[in-house]
């Protein structure tokens, strides 16, 4: 029999001790799995089915096996998980986008889907791990059926399911069970060896359908079969921001988003101004704005537009231009380091912060003493359900008539939030300054993490010193008037808020980096780390923003007016504010950022970092209502 965690049987449940099975009441527990897929796929509209068939899926609908009175615990758990799989299929999976995307070969065809039923369980189990060991369970049971431990001669008849196994365990970093190793130790050389790119990518953009089943394409390429994949999908942006909505929240936006994308392909002439509506809508439906820049450069690279003829790439300001946005880069801290020299330059940064620690660490001590006293625990007594209340037994033994008591925790105050920190990486950093905001980064997040809230860290920079392949492109094509944006920007993830700490703290010794750190586009990166935010699903989001300057690239400044950057900030800034979707916070080192931003600190001196950067979420937490406000600190306030 194989082990998975404990499982908590309902009171309709008992064990039949003869054969290791439960003896089950049918209908009840019919009913707790169907009404459990509804709440999961967020849906009441579902049609939950039970069928001794083979289950495969079907949009809106749960296809369950069939229930007997007496199973087994495995059996049991294997029920719960098909449950599981398909309604997080139904919830996270929309059915124009999965079709648009869709191979024309039977195989790829099938490792495309099976591709996607993985994201959505990996999205799900991230969501609500409980739900890991059922659909763990599920996989064993399917792993039985068709032999993955003993088959090896027709393990090749398998590619699907072992892509399937692989990219879910590659997405969630949780292991498969133990009837699926054979089958992965067969393919696993095989996909990591021709397809490590794609992969990062699969796992950077999980949670978008549309950027996920592009990178599915290029995965299926990179294992040899572009030849079966037919004609690429149209990517105009119309269709991407139409089909691309099952994050939409209801059918009114999804109505006038669809409209949008009309009014833009009846027209051609005016192509440029319908790439800035959906810059707009993507903004309002949480679409990646990646997946837009990549639509425009499509759109660029296969028309006959003069080098004049730019396009306005910001939600937030649409006289904002970018000359070219193709050699562009959002990525991984730990796609730019090897493993050894992340551990090299993480070492590095610890020597260099010795002398700070104790007082960083008294800093995070504190702040960790103000949250947690929010959170003190408080209960509801005298319920009817809940936690037994053994404080109150005694009433039970003098009067055996007092009915049992229960008790409940309530909610702590700030659990459902997320905090992003994004910092500036440009070369005025260098030093001590980048340093500091380093380590008081991770002691951020760590305390933030013990008070079960939840974390990422940004970067941005550009790619190149005074304009890069950007500039090349804009002299090639005769240096046209008022370029826009002129240089590679960078974004750089350090740490996602899914990720754990210790999975992402060499990432920060990166910005030790020789050569990493150059010109800083705030605007444009303060814009993509809000539309970051937006996606999250956590009520309260929070943005703090460290920069030691206000937005410089020489490039760009050299062509256009002399305030184009800081002009666009002020509107990124301006419309983050004036929403209020996210609460946003900025520390200038030596820089006076009050002038910009209404919440803003100004230190001068690096070394005021931390207490700078605890003093502010204090407050933040300590009122869940703060007024906007502007001040300076000088060394005292340290």
């Amino acid at each position: 029999m194989r082990n998975f965690q404990k499982v908590r049987f309902p009171q309709q449940m008992k064990r039949y001790k003869n054969n290791n099975q439960i003896i089950i009441d049918v209908e009840p527990f019919k009913k707790a799995l169907g009404d459990t897929s509804k709440a999961l796929a967020d849906s009441k509209d579902i049609e939950v089915q039970f069928s001794t068939e083979k289950v495969n899926y079907k949009d809106g609908s749960v296809t369950i096996p069939q229930i007997s009175k007496r199973m087994t615990i495995n059996e049991i758990l294997a029920s719960r998980g098909s449950a599981d799989a398909h309604a997080f299929r139904n919830k996270y999976s929309n059915k124009k986008t999965f079709s648009r995307f869709l191979p024309n070969g039977e195989l790829v065809a099938k490792i495309y889907e099976a591709m996607e039923n993985s994201r959505c369980e990996a999205v799900g189990i991230i969501d609500m791990p409980g739900t890991a060991s059922n659909i763990n369970a599920y996989v064993d049971n399917k792993a039985f059926e068709n032999g993955y431990d003993n088959n090896a001669n027709d393990y090749n008849n398998f590619l699907p399911e072992a892509v399937s196994l692989y990219v879910k365990e590659f997405l969630t970093d949780k292991p498969n069970p133990e009837s699926t190793s054979k089958l992965l130790e067969f393919w696993r050389p095989i996909i990591e060896e021709q397809t490590s790119s794609s992969l990062k990518k699969l796992k950077l953009d999980m949670e978008n359908q549309a950027l996920f089943a592009k990178h599915t394409r290029q995965f299926l390429k990179d294992m040899g079969y572009g030849d079966q994949l037919g004609e690429d999908p149209n990517d105009s942006s119309s269709e991407e921001i139409d089909e691309d909505n099952q994050e939409t929240d209801s059918n009114e936006d999804q109505q006038d988003q669809s409209e949008t994308s009309e009014d833009t392909d009846s027209n051609p002439d005016q192509e440029e101004e319908g790439d800035e509506t959906q810059e707009q809508v993507a903004s309002v439906q949480d679409i990646d704005p990646k997946e837009t820049d990549e639509d425009a450069i499509l759109d660029e690279s296969e028309s006959s537009l003069p080098p004049d003829s730019v396009k306005s790439f910001s939600s937030a300001d649409p006289n904002y231009k970018i000359f070219i946005s193709k050699f562009d880069e959002e990525v991984l801290a730990e796609d730019l380091a090897d493993d050894k020299e992340l551990a090299r330059l993480r070492a590095y940064l610890d020597q260099q912060l010795d002398q700070v620690k104790g007082a960083i660490s008294r800093l995070a001590n504190k702040l960790q003493r103000r949250l947690q006293a929010q959170q003190n625990r408080s209960w509801k007594f005298d319920l009817e359900e809940g936690l037994l209340d053994s404080a109150r037994l005694a009433r039970i033994v003098a009067n055996p008539t007092t009915p049992l008591s229960f008790k409940q925790e309530s909610e702590t105050e700030f659990r459902d939030t997320v905090v992003s920190l994004l910092i500036d990486n440009s070369g005025s950093m260098r030093g001590r300054p980048i340093s500091i905001a380093a380590i008081c980064a991770e002691v951020l997040v760590r305390t933030l993490e013990r008070c079960q809230v939840k974390t990422e860290i940004l970067g941005f920079t550009t790619k190149a010193w005074k304009g890069g392949q950007s500039r090349e492109e804009w002299l090639e094509k005769g240096r046209p008037a008022t370029p826009g944006r002129l240089n590679d920007i960078r974004h750089i993830v350090y740490k996602t808020a899914d990720c754990p700490w210790r999975r992402s703290k060499n990432n920060l010794g990166l910005m030790m980096k020789e050569g990493l750190l150059k010109e800083n586009i705030d605007g444009e990166a303060l814009e993509w780390a809000y539309k970051r935010g937006l996606k999250r699903t956590e009520a309260r989001k929070i943005l703090m923003v460290i920069s030691d300057g206000a937005p410089v690239d020489d490039s760009t400044l050299s062509v256009n007016p002399s305030n184009y950057l800081e002009k666009h900030l002020r509107s990124v800034i301006a419309m983050i504010e004036s929403q209020d979707s996210v609460e946003l916070i900025a520390i200038g080192i030596g820089h006076d950022v009050t002038r910009y931003y209404k919440r803003a600190v100004t230190i001068t001196d690096a070394e005021q970092l931390a207490g700078a950067m605890t003093e502010q979420l204090a407050e933040l937490f300590e009122q869940q209502n703060v007024p906007n406000s502007s001040k300076s600190i000088d060394a005292s306030g340290y």
